[in-house]
């Protein structure tokens, strides 16, 4: 017995990071060797009922608590801010232990998918030359982001064992690039109230990032309010948005009602029946229709916009970057390239500089996903995507960005209303080795079908500067003058 106790505690030094590294002005320590996976771990503890702040506990008894934090009670873009700043310190005098924990550093978020996207965001917002790979524990409702590479959907448990068999698939697990999305949304400022984006009661964490810009920022126009922020899975407008508002607004009401990922599944579908998705044409105004809402432009190659024709049945649109939607769902399957309507198609890889964009009528067309070649309707792949929303349409809609929903308020007066989504370079994730995504760097995939990699870097600087190129999930995060950013590795 004594023997794997031993054991256990040898294998778990392999993640461990000594206070003197994550503390600035911490006394100095004698170190054993560096470890083969040290790991920073950010943790929901609101997520998952209970789950969240059981995980919490069992992970700083078995690392050092200064190396597991609660997002809720210390933003990741602080605490990452002073880890870095200080390991720049001790890089800067020598310290070579400090130098091989950063080259081997890996992250560990555990939350739903809103906390695993704010994450993402932070990591891109750092600008960092090596930034640290991240690995997702499904702690959510949908767990799309997790399920899609390899880590699962349903909650993990949280005793000692479980804990340490993730770690040890985290020291296992492969790197993958995937791509990030910038979106952009501008309108006149209203003669009458606001048009500020209206969460659940309290602004979730994935739109942390969808902020207004600041009078200062280049993006900002006069007359004008823009909002800006980025997603990692999907954007989705429409029914599925709504019904998912309504999911998170009676959370917020009843969070005892929400205990466990059975439950919120039931009473996610129970209110689907509720908000009328499932009988759509009847209770759904066919003005908030997508295709009578707005305009709908994508761009595949560099500055060839067309016009994507919107079915007037279609209810939710959705703009797809993972293949893993609702729950592990995959709304564009493998299209059949012989046919004539799929020729220009590819496969959904997760790096390719490509969204997949997918129409919904109603719930019931949503079913066929869980028929084994079951998809939504496939309208295109794109590089950028536009939405001009038409004057009057509705004064309304529901969006919603990796499983985070809020209720937009739209002028009625105004013509110019615009949602612009573009791509937005990519981020480190960790995937397992079965995981359902695919890469084109893979030896299977063929990656001379994607043409869009020679127009990435024009259209990430196609606004104009840096501020267009962050998130804002990193607003904290400066860097200090006497620190030269470009060392940061």
């Amino acid at each position: 017995m004594e023997e794997d106790s031993h054991s256990q505690s040898a294998s778990l030094k392999e993640f461990y990071i000594p206070s003197y590294v994550l503390l600035p002005d911490s006394e100095s320590e004698t170190v054993p060797d560096v470890p083969r996976c040290p790991v920073l771990v950010f943790i929901n503890s609101k997520s998952g009922g209970q789950l969240g702040g059981d995980l919490l506990v069992t992970y700083r008894s078995l690392l050092n608590k200064n190396q597991v934090f609660d997002v809720g009670e210390e933003a990741p873009d602080k605490a990452l801010r002073r880890i870095y700043l200080n390991l720049e310190t001790l890089k800067a005098n020598g310290d070579a232990y400090a130098t091989q924990i950063q080259e081997r550093l890996r992250i560990i978020v555990a939350g739903g998918d809103g906390t695993a996207g704010w994450l993402l965001g932070v990591v891109c917002d750092l600008k960092l030359s090596h930034p640290p790979p991240i690995a997702t524990v499904p702690l959510g409702t949908g767990n799309n982001l997790p399920f899609a590479f390899g880590w699962g959907k349903k909650n993990p448990g949280t005793d000692r064992h479980a804990v340490e068999q993730f770690l040890r698939h985290v020291m296992n697990a492969k790197e993958m690039k995937i791509d990030n999305w910038h979106i952009l949304m501008r309108m006149r400022a209203p003669k009458e109230g606001s048009c500020d984006p209206i969460a659940p009661l309290e602004l979730p964490h994935s739109l942390h990032a969808f902020g207004r810009v600041s009078a200062t920022d280049e993006l900002n126009k006069e007359g004008y309010h823009t909002f800006r922020g980025g997603f990692w899975n999907y954007f989705s407008m429409g029914m599925d948005a709504q019904v998912s508002y309504a999911f998170h607004s009676e959370r917020k009401l009843h969070p005892e009602k929400f205990k466990n990922q059975l439950v919120n599944q039931s009473t996610y579908a129970k209110l689907g029946c509720t908000q009328g998705w499932f009988f759509a044409s009847l209770v759904h105004p066919s003005s908030h229709n997508i295709a009578q809402l707005a305009k709908v432009k994508v761009m595949k190659k560099c500055g060839q916009w067309r016009d994507l024709e919107i079915p007037s049945s279609i209810r939710s649109i959705v703009c797809l970057n993972l293949p893993s939607f609702s729950g592990g769902l995959n709304p564009w399957g493998t299209p059949n390239t012989k046919k004539s309507q799929y020729k220009d198609f590819t496969p959904p890889y997760v790096d390719d500089g490509l969204l997949e964009v997918v129409g919904f009528r109603d719930a019931w067309h949503g079913l066929v996903l869980y028929a084994p070649s079951g998809h939504g309707t496939r309208l295109a792949q794109a590089h950028r995507i536009c939405f001009e929303f038409h004057k009057g349409g509705a004064d309304h809609t529901f969006m919603r960005i990796d499983g985070e929903p809020w209720k937009q308020p739209l002028p009625v007066d105004d013509d110019t209303v615009v949602v612009e989504i573009s791509h937005h370079g990519q981020v480190n994730i960790l995937a397992t080795r079965d995981c359902q995504s695919k890469s084109v760097r893979d030896p299977s995939s063929s990656p001379s079908q994607h043409g869009t990699e020679d127009c990435q870097s024009d259209d990430d600087s196609s606004h104009g500067g840096e501020e267009h190129r962050k998130f804002g999930a990193a607003e904290t995060f400066k860097i200090p003058e006497d620190i030269d950013i470009s060392h940061i590795s």
